[in-house]
């Protein structure tokens, strides 16, 4: 009998708070209509170290603007209209790139979001990987820009944000590593650091505040924007094709299948899927003329 009169409680004061929350948000609406408040500007949830402003630095990080020096580099688009005939397909090398660019990258920028703290590791990992040496000359390039980037630019938006005091420190004493290192030594040695893009991107994207999804979407789609522009600069297409290409459902898809694939390769796993686009960077420094680094 009791059990009986504590549910029927229960539930009217379950209807009660229906009824309550009802007329509450009708006495909103008439209130907004009467002064036509406009409704405030949601708060931001909390996906990283310095919460609200992930989404400010997820905008930052995929903005085309973003001074890496990517628009020196073709990523073997130049070497690849020049080397195929009788008709080259832009397509068809924009699915072998992403391909292999997620293949050999991606599994060291979700590994270093996951561990920051691993980052010199990471990248004399990723150091060991890659064969072409024009292809190592540009990762490394990116790589220290972005690292650039971070010291002049974000570090110290991080540092007074709350972000993770070790992972900040561990970019801190790689930075230093790289700095010791550069012109030390001779040709024959192993530099201690050599400063990847993929890698640090993680690493960069995790003390921010992008969650793993958001870092390894923006990864790959920076690819696809750069190797976009190196085509329009090739004189492949013009700038609206290319944002017509950059919105495609077909680039959606294949920016999403590459991020399933790989999304649980551990990087002692990760390495070339496409072994022609090594021979197509490698060769573009045989071109007789070029309009790019690589």
């Amino acid at each position: 009998m009791n059990c009986t009169i504590v549910a029927a409680q229960s539930q009217l004061i379950r209807e009660e708070i229906v009824d309550l929350e009802s007329r509450l948000q009708d006495a909103k609406e008439r209130l907004n209509s009467i002064e036509g408040a406009v409704a405030p500007f949601p708060s931001l949830p909390n996906e990283g170290p310095i919460s609200a402003s992930s989404h400010h630095f997820l905008f930052l990080l995929a903005d085309s603007a973003l001074p890496l020096g990517s628009f020196a580099f073709s990523s073997g688009l130049e070497s690849y209209l020049a080397h195929t005939s009788p008709t080259p397909s832009f397509p068809h090398f924009l699915t072998l790139s992403l391909s292999s660019y997620a293949s050999t990258n991606l599994p060291f920028v979700l590994a270093a979001h996951i561990n920051p703290l691993d980052i010199l590791a990471l990248d004399d990992a990723q150091d060991a990987t890659i064969m072409c040496p024009v292809a190592r000359r540009a990762s490394v390039a990116q790589g220290r820009a972005l690292l650039s980037i971070w010291d002049r630019s974000f570090s110290p938006v991080a540092s007074a944000a709350s972000s993770p005091s070790s992972a900040v420190q561990a970019l801190k004493v790689f930075s230093t590593i790289l700095r010791s290192s550069s012109g030390s030594g001779t040709a024959s040695e192993l530099p201690p650091a050599s400063a990847h893009i993929a890698p640090l991107f993680g690493a960069v994207a995790c003390i921010l505040g992008l969650s793993l999804k958001q870092t390894a979407y923006v990864f790959v789609l920076s690819h696809v924007k750069a190797l976009l522009s190196a085509a329009v600069r090739a004189g492949r297409f013009g700038p609206y094709h290319a944002q017509k290409v950059l919105a495609s459902l077909e680039v959606q898809a294949g920016i999403h299948e590459v991020l399933e694939r790989e999304w649980g390769i551990r990087i002692e796993d990760a390495g070339q899927t496409v072994p022609v686009m090594d021979l197509w960077i490698g060769r573009h420094e045989m071109l007789y003329s070029r309009i790019f680094n690589s």
